[in-house]
């Protein structure tokens, strides 16, 4: 069986950001075994799964991404959406759109200490829409 539904997560400032009590939030029973596939729209944010307890993680990832892709760099071409447009495309291609969990007794099976992160990476990136897709 497969279920398809769309969700869209408020807006968020640029950062790396816990979502993962709003997929759980907005998702139906979940089937006794199966997949949950969650996919972003957009090229300029990702979703990615890491470390759920300290925030400063977060941080980090933010810290090291804009050292590993500026903003401003002046080979940049695609600059007419501003500064952070371009970072942003090249940071959503490292991290990626989708991630997928397993689903076992009816839960996530993400790990103690993992959690689904919407990785926003312009300034003003909008509300963002989410595919979810469960198969069982």
């Amino acid at each position: 069986m497969v279920e398809q539904f769309h969700i869209i997560l408020p807006e968020f400032p640029r950062g790396f950001h816990l979502i993962t009590h709003i997929i759980e939030d907005n998702l139906p029973k979940l089937p006794e075994k199966g997949i949950l596939h969650i996919f972003i729209q957009h090229t300029s944010a990702g979703l990615t799964i890491n470390e759920n307890a300290d925030p400063t993680v977060r941080t980090d990832f933010e810290t090291a991404f804009n050292r590993l892709i500026p903003e401003g760099a002046s080979k940049y071409i695609h600059t007419f959406e501003g500064i952070d447009d371009m970072p942003a495309h090249l940071k959503s291609s490292l991290v990626g759109q989708s991630v997928s969990i397993p689903v076992s007794n009816h839960r996530l099976e993400l790990g103690t200490w993992q959690g689904i992160y919407l990785c926003e990476f312009r300034n003003l990136g909008g509300k963002r829409k989410i595919v979810m897709t469960v198969i069982s």
